[in-house]
C-alpha cells in the first residue's frame, strides 16, 4: 500500500480501496454460501443415514417378524370324542402348503397324565426342536404349564369341548363300534352290542357320572386335585386356564366357527381352513359309527349327578367365552358368517418424523 501512495495518484488509490474492499466482501460471500452449502450437505446426509437407520430397523422388524412367525408352536391337547380327529385332521391337509410341522404326542395308553421327567423332556422338545418349527402338536393330554419349567415363550393353546353327555355317548359307542376313520380297527369294547340306556337302566360302569369327569381334567392340568372325580377346585382352575392360557377354545357343536375364527387369528398356520372344511373333501370329518341317541330318562338320570352339573357348568362357561369372542369377529349376512375387518387404528404418533 505503501509503494501505491507512492506511485498512484490518490483518484486511483481511492478505486484500488473499493476495489479490495468489494473484493473481500464477495469472498465473504462465497465463504457464507459454502458454508450454507456445507450445512446442507450434512443435513441431506444425517437425514440419508436417519432414512436407512429407519428401513434397517423397518427390515429387522419384519425380519423378526418373519422369525416369530417361524417359531410359532401350538398345543392342541384334544379332548377325547370331541371332533378332534376331524380338526385334526384339517391341520394336517394344510401343512405341506402353509409350510409347517404337525406331530402327533402319543402317550402309552392314551394316559393324559405325564410323568414329571416326560413333562420335562415335552417341554424341552417343543422349545428347542427347531427344526420342526413352526409346529402344531396335537395329542390327548391334560394341559401343561410351561412357565413351571422356566420357559418364557410358551406355546399357544387351543382346544375344543363338547356337551358332556352327548361327548358321553360318542365315547361309548366308539369303544363299540369305531368310526368311519379307521372302520377295521378292532376296539376294545367290540361285540358289546348294549346301548348306551340299557347300560344307563343297568347302573353299568361305562356310562356311569363319572365317566363325564373328563374336560374339566383336560383343562385342569397335571395337578393331583385335577383328576380328582367331583373337586371344585379343578373346576375354577379349569376355567382359569381356559381364560388365561389358550387364545380360542371353541365347541363341537360350532366348529366352523372356531375354524373361521383360527384362520383369522393365525393364518400361518390355517390360511384356506374354512374353504376345506366347507367345500373340500371331507377327509377331515369323522363320524361314530351305530350310535343312538339316549332318551329324555337316560338323560334326566345323569343330569341328576353332581359330577355332570359340574362338568355342564364348565361346558357352559367354555361356550359363553366362546360366542362372546365371535360376537366381536365375525357379523352374519344371508345366512352367512363373515369375518370384521380390522376396526382400529394408529394416530396421534410422537415424535413427528420429518
Amino acid at each position: 500500500m505503501g509503494f501505491l501512495r507512492i506511485k498512484m495518484p490518490p483518484k486511483f488509490q481511492l478505486l484500488a480501496l473499493l476495489a479490495f474492499g468489494i473484493a473481500m466482501i464477495f469472498l465473504e460471500n462465497q465463504i457464507q454460501k459454502l458454508e450454507e452449502s456445507r450445512g446442507k450437505l450434512e443435513r441431506a446426509i444425517a437425514r440419508h443415514e436417519i432414512r436407512e437407520i429407519e428401513q434397517r430397523h423397518v427390515q429387522e422388524g419384519v425380519k423378526e417378524n418373519l422369525m416369530e412367525e417361524e417359531d410359532l408352536v401350538i398345543i392342541y391337547n384334544r379332548v377325547p370324542k370331541t371332533a378332534s380327529t376331524s380338526f385334526t385332521n384339517i391341520a394336517y391337509d394344510l401343512c405341506s402348503r402353509n409350510h409347517y410341522h404337525v406331530l402327533h404326542i402319543n402317550t402309552t395308553k392314551n394316559n393324559p397324565v405325564m410323568s414329571l421327567q416326560d413333562q420335562v423332556r415335552l417341554v424341552k422338545n417343543v422349545t428347542l426342536w427347531k427344526e420342526m418349527k413352526p409346529a402344531f402338536y396335537h395329542g390327548h393330554v391334560s394341559f401343561l404349564d410351561f412357565t413351571k419349567f422356566g420357559v418364557k415363550k410358551k406355546p399357544i393353546y387351543i382346544n375344543v369341548i363338547r356337551d358332556p353327555i352327548e361327548r358321553l355317548v360318542s365315547y361309548y359307542y366308539f369303544l363299540r363300534f369305531g368310526d368311519d376313520y379307521r372302520p377295521g380297527l378292532r376296539r376294545r369294547k367290540q361285540g358289546d352290542k348294549k346301548t348306551f340306556d340299557e347300560c344307563v337302566a343297568a347302573g353299568g360302569s361305562d356310562c356311569a357320572p363319572e365317566k363325564l369327569w373328563l374336560q374339566i381334567p383336560f383343562f385342569c392340568g397335571h395337578y393331583s386335585e385335577c383328576w380328582n372325580i367331583g373337586n371344585k377346585w379343578a373346576l375354577e382352575q379349569a376355567k382359569y386356564n381356559l381364560v388365561n392360557e389358550y387364545m380360542l377354545v371353541g365347541v363341537t357343536e360350532e366348529l366352523e366357527d372356531f375354524v373361521m375364527m383360527l384362520e383369522a387369528a393365525l393364518p400361518r398356520f390355517f390360511k384356506g381352513a374354512t374353504e376345506l372344511y366347507r367345500t373340500g373333501k371331507k377327509s377331515h370329518l369323522r363320524k361314530t359309527s351305530e350310535k343312538k341317541p339316549p332318551t329324555k330318562e337316560s338323560i334326566a338320570r345323569l343330569q341328576q349327578s353332581d359330577i355332570w352339573k359340574m362338568e355342564n357348568e364348565f361346558y357352559e362357561f367354555a361356550l359363553e367365552q366362546f360366542q362372546y369372542v365371535r360376537a366381536h369377529a365375525v357379523r352374519e349376512k344371508d345366512g352367512e358368517l363373515y369375518l370384521l375387518a380390522q376396526n382400529f387404528f394408529y394416530e396421534k404418533i410422537y415424535p413427528k418424523t420429518t
